[in-house]
């Protein structure tokens, strides 16, 4: 089943395991190791009732402890298609799995309308009965002129063609819920002379409907984002993401997961936005001497998708060149949320325990802000600690 990787390239020194939040927090997931390069010598000979698999959160914290660099949550992910090809998928698998979608329906629909349809008392029973736990976060739809602005999006006349290019690929969270952080970057991009586009063919780069088992949905936003992201470098146009995930996911995981057939050849490169806003602030291209500073103590969290992409803390750094800017790294780990794996029955309690020494330890800062790169923590962290939470390219973007 997994054309490019090797299970025998896995030591068994457990490591993944150690570092797994998923299975410190429960013994219902046997582990990172045992789901993924172990069971896979059972699962090379047809056998894939493996339901312990379910419980992978996707955190990618395997993948960023072992020693021997084996990609063991793309194994995971792999061996939860297989699991759930021949079963029922859950309704709701399907209703997180297809949100952007959801989200797409809905652009033109009313923020207030939106939100009290779907967090009404009678609204969150119902989803409670469907599997989405009751006592869970759900994101808050942004006002619908705000969506509307960064759908719509194009470089002022004026400007268009005097510098170069960027496209902006906003992903699901920021598109639906916090298009003001994708009108951020925008800003920041802009005053460092960059035209911005945001192209209407960029579909869910799919990780939800992967982390359901739901490979051949995933497979199609795959091969359609991959097109695009293509035609885009063959001009010299960048792709940039504010989501960690969405850029993990474009940048690296399609290649990992899907077939050559499905998604064609040819480098796709999508390049994170805190990290890209970092490169051009060193470069000299984005002045932020002038910043005024923000006020207040900021707990900052490095979103466990961004540390699998191996690029540091691009946010963090950023704020720290703002002169009078407090901030901390938090450094205690996964948010527990995991986009919407802490949502869902049976594993809220699971994402709840997870999160709490992340919550514990940002209290303990004494912090007025917290910052994330990443949507899906900010809503966690909101939710465990009471605390506002922003994008710090957004903060950046009102300090100048």
């Amino acid at each position: 089943m997994f054309h490019q990787f090797n299970p025998d390239e896995c030591t068994a020194c457990t490591v993944c395991t150690v570092h797994c939040p998923v299975a410190a927090a429960t013994t219902r997931f046997r582990g990172p190791k045992m789901t993924g390069p172990a069971f896979e010598r059972f699962r090379l000979f047809g056998l894939h009732d493996d339901a312990s698999v379910e419980y992978c959160s996707n955190c990618k914290n395997c993948d960023i402890s072992c020693p021997s660099g084996v990609p063991v949550s793309t194994f995971n992910m792999l061996a939860r298609a297989a699991y759930c090809r021949n079963k029922k998928i859950p309704l709701r698998d399907l209703l997180t799995g297809f949100s952007g979608d959801i989200g797409r329906l809905a652009r033109h629909v009313p923020a207030f309308l939106l939100n009290f349809g779907m967090k009404n008392p009678v609204s969150r029973f119902l989803l409670d009965i469907v599997g989405l736990d009751r006592r869970a976060p759900l994101p808050s739809f942004a006002p619908l002129r705000e969506r509307r602005r960064l759908a719509g999006h194009r470089p002022p006349a004026a400007t268009t063609g005097k510098g170069d290019t960027v496209a902006l690929f906003p992903g699901c969270f920021v598109s639906y819920y916090e298009p003001r952080v994708g009108l951020d970057i925008i800003t920041l991009l802009e005053k460092a002379g960059y035209d911005v586009i945001v192209p209407k063919d960029f579909a869910c780069c799919g990780l939800p409907l992967l982390c359901g088992g739901l490979m051949e949905a995933a497979g199609k936003r795959a091969r359609r984002n991959r097109r695009e992201i293509i035609r885009l470098a063959e001009q010299g146009i960048a792709v940039i993401s504010p989501c960690p995930s969405c850029a993990l996911m474009v940048g690296q995981e399609y290649q990992a997961v899907f077939p050559e057939e499905i998604i064609g050849s040819g480098a796709a490169p999508v390049y994170e936005a805190a990290a890209f806003v970092l490169e051009i602030v060193e470069q000299g291209r984005l002045d932020i001497t002038a910043a005024r500073s923000v006020a207040g103590r900021l707990a900052y969290h490095a979103p466990c998708h961004l540390r699998a992409l191996g690029m540091g803390r691009p946010g963090f750094e950023i704020l720290r060149k703002i002169s009078g800017v407090r901030i901390e790294d938090v450094n205690a780990g996964c948010c527990g949320l995991a986009g919407s794996y802490g949502m869902k029955k049976g594993r809220y309690e699971i994402g709840a325990q997870t999160g709490s020494a992340l919550f514990n330890a940002i209290g303990e800062t004494g912090a007025e802000l917290c910052v994330s790169e990443c949507g899906s923590c900010r809503t966690g962290i909101t939710y465990g600690t009471g605390l506002p939470a922003a994008h710090p390219l957004s903060l950046l973007a009102r300090a100048l």
